[in-house]
Formats: C-alpha cells, sequence, structure tokens
C-alpha cells in the first residue's frame, strides 16, 4: 500500500471512527433516558399505598431494550486495519458496527504470535525487492514453522516458482499473491461442501455434535455457539452428553445461564450419554427447537468404546427424528499444531465429520494449522475462537483470516 493509499485509508476509518462514536454516545443517552423512566414507573408504583398494603407491587410498565456494544477503544492502527478488511468486502462507512471492529481487533491480536515468527520475518525478507528463488526457500521454511503443514506449503511455494517464471513479481505483488493463495486452499472444502455459511435451517430441527478430545476447549465452545445462536435468534436447546466428566454438566449449565438457553441433563453417575441425547430430542421437538447443540465425551480416536458411543448417539437421532439437519463438528485447540492435524485425519476417517472448529488462536504460533486442516483433511473450517469471552466466537470468515495473519507490522 502506497502513502496515497494509505492516507485514504486512515481518513476513511477516521470517518467511520466518528460516526460509531456519535452512535455509542446517542445509545448511552437513550440508556440513560430509559433507566430515568424505569424509575420513575418504579416511584409511580410506590406510591399505589393499597398495593403495598396488600403486599403486592405492580410492575413497571415494559420499556424496549437495548443490545449495547463493546466500548469503542482508541482511534489506533488496530481500528484502522479492522475498518480496512470490513470495507474491503463491500461494508460502508454507516453499516460497520462496534461489535465488527471489536471481534477484528481480537482476531488480529490473536494471530499476533503467529505473524511474529512468520510475516515479520516475510517482510523483512522480502521488502519492496523483487522476490528471488532463495526468497522462496526463506518462505517454505517459514509456512511450515507456523504449522500451515507440507501439503498445503508445497501447493503455496509451488504456485508462486510458477509466477516468478513467468514475471518479475515484487514484494508487495508477492504479499497480494501469498495471500490469494492461502485464501483458496482454505476456500476450497468450504466450496466443495456447498454452504458458504453454517447457520441453522429455520423451521427444521438441526442438531450439531461437537467432538473432539478433551481439553481443546469443546464444552466452552458450545457454550459460545449457544450464545452466538441465541443471539440469532434460534430457539435452541442444549443436550450435556458428556456424561463422562461430571464438571462439563455443571459447565454447560452456567454457559446456559448465560446464554438464556436451557441444559438438558442427568445428573445420575454415569448416565447414559444417548439417554441425555433421546430426552433432548424429545424436549427439542414439543418446544419447536430450531438448533440443538450436543456435547460428547472428550475422546481418542484410539478409545473404539467412546467412538461406538458417538455412533450410538447418532442412530439415535436417525431413529428419533430422521429428517433433522445433522453437522458433525470436530473441535480443535490450534496450539497442538501438528498434533492437532493428527486428530483431524483420525477423527475424518471414523466421525463422518461436517467441519471443523479452531478454537484458541489466540496466544499461539501455530494458527497456520487451520490451513493444514483445510489442505490435507478437507474439512470446512465454520467457526473460529479467538478468546475467552462469551462472544469470541465467529462464523470463520477466510478473508479476515488471511487477512489478519499477513497483517502488516
Amino acid at each position: 500500500m502506497n502513502n496515497t493509499e494509505s492516507d485514504n485509508s486512515r481518513e476513511w476509518a477516521a470517518q467511520a471512527y466518528a460516526l460509531l462514536k456519535k452512535r455509542q454516545e446517542e445509545q448511552k443517552q437513550e440508556l440513560k433516558k430509559q433507566e430515568e423512566q424505569k424509575q420513575e414507573l418504579q416511584r409511580q408504583e410506590e406510591q399505589k399505598q393499597d398495593l403495598i398494603d396488600n403486599g403486592i407491587k405492580g410492575n413497571p410498565s415494559r420499556l424496549a431494550t437495548i443490545t449495547t456494544e463493546p466500548e469503542l477503544g482508541e482511534f489506533d492502527d488496530n481500528f484502522t486495519w479492522s475498518a480496512m478488511v470490513l470495507a474491503a468486502q463491500g461494508k460502508k462507512i454507516n453499516q460497520i458496527s462496534i461489535d465488527e471492529i471489536d471481534w477484528l481487533t481480537k482476531l488480529r491480536r490473536g494471530l499476533e504470535e503467529t505473524r511474529k515468527g512468520f510475516v515479520t520475518e516475510l517482510l523483512d525478507k522480502l521488502g519492496d525487492d523483487p522476490i528471488t528463488p532463495e526468497a522462496l526457500d526463506d518462505l517454505e521454511t517459514l509456512l511450515i514453522r507456523a504449522d500451515v503443514g507440507i501439503d498445503s506449503t508445497d501447493k503455496v511455494i509451488s504456485s508462486l516458482r510458477q509466477k516468478l517464471n513467468e514475471e518479475v513479481v515484487g514484494g508487495e505483488e508477492g504479499i497480494k499473491f501469498l495471500k490469494e493463495q492461502l485464501k483458496f486452499i482454505i476456500d476450497k472444502p468450504i466450496k466443495n461442501s456447498g454452504t458458504d455459511l453454517l447457520v441453522p435451517q429455520k423451521g427444521k430441527l438441526n442438531v450439531w455434535l461437537l467432538v473432539g478430545v478433551n481439553g481443546v476447549g469443546k464444552t466452552t465452545t458450545l457454550g459460545k455457539l449457544a450464545f452466538l445462536s441465541s443471539r440469532s435468534n434460534y430457539k435452541t436447546l442444549i443436550a450435556a452428553a458428556d456424561t463422562f466428566r461430571a464438571a462439563a454438566v455443571e459447565q454447560l449449565k452456567v454457559w446456559g445461564e448465560r446464554s438464556n438457553v436451557d441444559v438438558i441433563s442427568n445428573q445420575s453417575k454415569n448416565a447414559d450419554p444417548a439417554a441425555v441425547v433421546f430426552d433432548a430430542i424429545n424436549s427439542a421437538k414439543k418446544r419447536d427447537i430450531e438448533l440443538l447443540l450436543v456435547d460428547t465425551a472428550g475422546r481418542l480416536q484410539t478409545k473404539n468404546n467412546l467412538m461406538d458411543e458417538l455412533a450410538k448417539i447418532k442412530k439415535i437421532i436417525d431413529k428419533k427424528v430422521p429428517d433433522a439437519i445433522v453437522e458433525s463438528l470436530l473441535v480443535l485447540d490450534a496450539s497442538q499444531g501438528q498434533n492437532g492435524l493428527k486428530q483431524a485425519k483420525s477423527f475424518a476417517k471414523s466421525a463422518n465429520l461436517s467441519g471443523a472448529i479452531i478454537t484458541k488462536l489466540d496466544g499461539t504460533s501455530r494458527g497456520g494449522v487451520s490451513l493444514a486442516v483445510s489442505e490435507e483433511v478437507n474439512l470446512p473450517i465454520r467457526f473460529i475462537g479467538a478468546g475467552e469471552g462469551i462472544k469470541d466466537l465467529r462464523p470463520f470468515n477466510s478473508f479476515e483470516f488471511v487477512e489478519a495473519l499477513l497483517a502488516d507490522k
């Protein structure tokens, strides 16, 4: 990006920042006004002596509630970068939300460790000079170090080498071409699946099974999915079918309360996971639930009994609700790098997976494993997590991911 483009980008971002600042101030004033009205109504109700004498308090009239966005931060490089990523996807200034800016900032920060060991060194090596074969060798090493995977790295390097044979490629153009190649790798399994964005189908029961080994953040991820689903106005229910880990049920109940989503569970010791799913399906049918999220026991691909348990759960679903739309989502911890890739390959053989959720992107230098999962397992990435907050799980967007991975210093 040249100086003129950089100045224009910052000016555009500054206009977006000013608009968001104004919007947040208006929101604060509206919330203050509502609070004052609520207090006045409460005062009026308390003055009705006859109701007080009878021990009955009238409920204040309901007021429309406003969903508050995160607090707007400083106008800095993170904001400017986030605004430009949204603009590049066709967003207009008045369509940008603080919530989106907040998420992109977290994603960029979350991939910082990967970027430190990859992009910073890459940009230093490339500079503005034409890319050389030696620079490609360095890039190959950096990609492998970031856990992008052998197959993905070979594909990227081969494409760049072919382009170098055809024309002189400068550093900036090389980065642009690299972004295109990485995005192509990630997008391929998503396009092959026929579903660009995984969302529950309205008016039908959707059952999403979350699978994965212990410790990858599976139960937490399910809680965040429940919040995301409820916030998106889907009728949601949780099935606590990880009955082998007592803490999982209690953990899910906390998430359910935070998300305003009910949890179906069985407190009995060594309860049958399939029985929990059976009860959850019955409840879902009675309530016209649109998304049933099922937490399953953390399992290793080598544990046949647990894999058989998963098959038993699927059999219950097929029998009880044959028309349900079932998705099996593998939760992977990005910090596990190549070990996570091995998990994905093993589960893909036995669990009939339909997608992956990459968690714990924040604070790891191995964020490139997302590319390896796409290329080597042909598994579409559906959601990513870049933080511990309830809002820190979002539908996967390949453009945003690659831009964050290759963000300028």
